[in-house]
């Protein structure tokens, strides 16, 4: 079996878990953060949001410098809704989708680098970019956002199995 085919099945799944997680965000609260020290519900979910963009960006190029010297640097897009963060979530999940589809073993396997002003910041293969730095890493947003949604009595979804405010 192809490495792409059988990571398609738990990029199905994330991803959808991550998508009944950001139908939740409401548009009133999205400037609401629990600390000083933390994003904003708004900066958290369209940090989530954003995800499939990445996988896409590590599937269809080599690299990635998110501080380019002489160069506009990585913005965060402006998203003022949850139709806007569900409208952008579901348009790059498309192109993820079918670029991992794409994707053969061994481009999975050649390397690729997130720079910052020229200089690696990591070099790995894209296999492991695409559980460590993509899927991972959402996953674990998705979960601060779940405590976001907690603590403003946001029914939480159910993603695994039951939560405590839905059955699975």
């Amino acid at each position: 079996m192809a490495l792409s085919a059988a990571l398609l099945p738990e990029f199905e799944m994330e991803m959808a878990n991550t998508r009944k997680t950001l139908e939740r965000v409401p548009d009133d609260k999205f400037d609401w953060k629990p600390h000083t020290k933390s994003m904003t519900m708004r900066q958290l979910a369209v940090h989530v949001a954003f995800f499939p963009n990445w996988m896409t960006e590590t599937l269809d190029k080599a690299s990635f410098d998110y501080a380019p010297e002489g160069g506009e640097g990585y913005k965060t897009p402006e998203v003022n809704s949850r139709k806007e963060l569900l409208e952008v979530f579901d348009r790059d999940l498309a192109k993820a989708r079918e670029s991992l589809k794409a994707a053969s073993d061994a481009h999975l396997m050649e390397t690729w680098t997130l720079l910052a002003g020229g200089k690696t910041i990591f070099a790995m293969p894209r296999i492991a970019v695409l559980r460590g730095m993509v899927m991972n890493h959402m996953i674990h947003h998705r979960a601060q956002l779940g405590v976001y949604l907690r603590l403003n009595d946001i029914p939480v979804p159910a993603l695994y199995g039951p939560s405590a405010d839905e059955q699975a």
